[in-house]
């Protein structure tokens, strides 16, 4: 029996009623293509969707001046605020935290956009980000803030309070890269600050794959260029995309079944609670961090004193990470993701850019029993390194 330890990709255990949500979706004939006709085959979509527009902004406790945009995860939601909002000659801040869901498209507007960046540094071994460096960093030409709620590498959660004060400050945008935390850990956007909040629906809120989003304010819509255009289904001879929210960000058919299966996943985190889930995951995490933090050759990054979500990464010192996961697979049954997990920064920072991390994620469906297994493991693994 295989153990599942790699749910900051995605989680693979998901509610059956999300399956059985996606299945009968499929299998009833009843579902057609939103805002495509006036019949109730495309009416039952469009309610569809409607009602769990409104189910995610509940969630995050998101006012009426917020729209709900589904995409297919959230790197494509990442890509359409920071090419959507971010202008010409802007000058953009972000963090040594972040995913290449968001570095590779403010490369991409660096050169072709002439827009310059400055990219907030994390300290080596904890990840701590130093905040206090961003007020620093803000000259007449900054528009945007742009920063990971969690870190996928070291579990760490940033400081948004902290941050959001600072965008109101100096008036800028502030764009928050959910992907770790939404469903894990609490989320509110009831004072209006963040103007974009991104977030997948794969990872802990139990959804399928091809799922994804973003909160944002209505009156973005104002000034958001969209990545994609195509059908609406509404204004087919208007030649640009209708400049209103949701359709503005959603061309094409959407994905209706995948919808309904993350409104299921939605309706299983409810049932929990956010909170009661959070409380959870640090118990698997603080469990599995005291069983593995005095081992000899192990060491662990993040910070373990502040709040984080459910990631815990580490190394055993003289084997490479990838070496590790392959023995903790084939000798255990424990499958973890070792490497640089798409974030390359946070690795130059934690000083493992030469071998990565070997990252353990958790999730609801795991227990204490299966963290022991993996104490055990790591334990037996560390005395190889002595003999």
């Amino acid at each position: 029996m295989s153990i599942y330890f790699d749910n900051a990709a995605t989680t693979a255990k998901k509610p059956k009623e999300v399956a059985e949500a996606v299945y009968q979706t499929l299998l009833s004939g009843e579902y057609g293509n939103p805002a495509r006709g006036s019949h109730d085959y495309s009416l039952n979509s469009f309610r569809t969707v409607a009602a769990v527009r409104e189910q995610i902004k509940e969630l995050v406790s998101a006012p009426a001046t917020y729209e709900v945009v589904f995409t297919n995860n959230a790197s494509t939601s990442l890509n359409m605020m920071l090419k959507g909002l971010i202008k010409p000659n802007a000058h953009v801040i972000t963090t040594s935290w972040e995913h290449n869901a968001v570095l590779r498209p403010l490369y991409q507007l660096v050169a072709t956009q002439n827009v310059t960046l400055d990219i907030i540094e994390s300290d080596e071994i904890t990840g701590h980000l130093r905040v206090s460096d961003i007020e620093d960093k803000i000259t007449d030409e900054t528009t945007t803030i742009v920063v990971d709620h969690g870190s996928n590498v070291t579990g760490n959660i940033i400081d948004l309070e902290e941050i959001k004060e600072i965008a109101q400050k100096y008036k800028l945008t502030l764009i928050v890269d959910g992907s770790q935390t939404m469903g894990q850990y609490p989320i509110s956007l009831a004072d209006g600050v963040i103007d974009a909040f991104c977030f997948t629906g794969h990872k802990s809120l139990y959804g399928p794959t091809g799922t994804g989003g973003i909160c944002l304010k209505r009156e973005l819509e104002k000034e958001l260029v969209p990545l994609l255009t195509g059908g609406d289904g509404m204004q087919s001879f208007s030649k640009t995309q209708p400049q209103e929210l949701p359709v503005l960000l959603e061309a094409g058919t959407m994905n209706v079944a995948g919808i309904r299966g993350l409104s299921a996943g939605i309706d299983y985190v409810n049932s929990l609670g956010v909170a009661s889930i959070h409380e959870h995951l640090l118990n698997l995490s603080n469990h599995f961090v005291s069983g593995i933090k005095d081992l000899s050759n192990v060491q662990l990054y993040g910070q373990f004193n502040a709040k984080r979500c459910g990631v815990v990464s580490l190394n055993i010192i003289g084997i490479d990470s990838a070496t590790v996961s392959d023995c903790l697979w084939e000798d255990y049954g424990i499958a973890i993701r070792p490497g640089y997990h798409c974030a390359p920064l946070m690795h130059e920072a934690l000083g493992t850019k030469e071998h990565g991390t070997l990252r353990f994620s958790f999730s609801s469906f795991n227990t204490l029993e299966e963290v022991d297994i993996a104490i055990n493991a790591i334990s037996e693994l560390s005395k190889e390194v002595d003999e």
